[in-house]
């Protein structure tokens, strides 16, 4: 990350590989992150983080929101953390020992641990069993999660706050439903302004089509980065 980039992690959604690098070329001196999802890494495999990262000075988040039995998952971090991946995301729910495999496999990438999806609502919660309201099964599970290992969460916006003051500040909070005031929600439910989450206490914004989807992707990360550090230096300063 350079002295003048944003903490945004842009999702890089991209179906083709060669897309994908370019939307990371264009974006990459304005953010500190670029992100690889499940999709894209299917599609083009260890591949992709090799052209997105290029000659770029990003983190590569690799988001593949592994979850399965600890031995399992612990393999499975263990066969990507040789791309030296900057974050990887385990689902929470997961539960303790397999969020710990993860971090025991890959030491030297942080493993984020997914509590509430920002696309589920209270009914969705209650649906698979997650006693909420969503507040507190973000809670419950971002103390196990760290309490296992995990130096991030993944949280929705309007969850930072709770979840700073249960997990102190040395765990990296991770905000997806992030979109600019007038953008289109697409399939998030619990979201927030960049500036709203920044001030909430976020340190990583991750933010997809308002960015790759715009005529000029460069562009709009500049000025989202611009609203983003002017929003933590306000923090900072309060």
């Amino acid at each position: 990350m350079t002295a003048h980039s944003a903490p945004i992690a842009v999702a890089i959604d991209a179906r083709e590989i060669e897309t994908a690098a370019a939307w990371a070329t264009a974006v990459a001196p304005h953010v500190s992150t670029v992100k690889v999802g499940l999709e894209l890494y299917l599609r083009h495999g260890p591949e992709v983080i090799a052209a997105v990262r290029g000659a770029n000075r990003v983190g590569v988040f690799l988001d593949l929101k592994l979850h399965d039995i600890p031995a399992t998952v612990a393999g499975a971090a263990r066969s990507v953390a040789g791309l030296r991946p900057s974050i990887l995301t385990v689902h929470a729910t997961g539960g303790a020992d397999m969020v710990r495999a993860a971090a025991e496999a890959a030491p030297d990438t942080k493993i984020a641990a997914v509590t509430v999806l920002t696309s589920m609502d209270e009914k969705d919660l209650e649906q698979v069993g997650l006693l909420g309201p969503a507040r507190d099964a973000v809670r419950r599970l971002a103390v196990m999660a760290v309490g296992a290992g995990a130096r991030a969460l993944v949280c929705s916006p309007q969850e930072v706050a709770l979840v700073r003051a249960e997990v102190g500040p040395d765990v990296t909070l991770i905000t997806p439903g992030v979109r600019p005031a007038g953008a289109d929600l697409g399939d998030q439910s619990r979201v927030a302004t960049p500036e709203e989450a920044i001030e909430a206490g976020a340190d990583l914004l991750v933010i997809g089509r308002p960015i790759t989807r715009a005529p000029d992707p460069g562009a709009a990360a500049a000025s989202i980065a611009a609203a983003v550090r002017r929003a933590a230096s306000s923090s900072q300063g309060a």
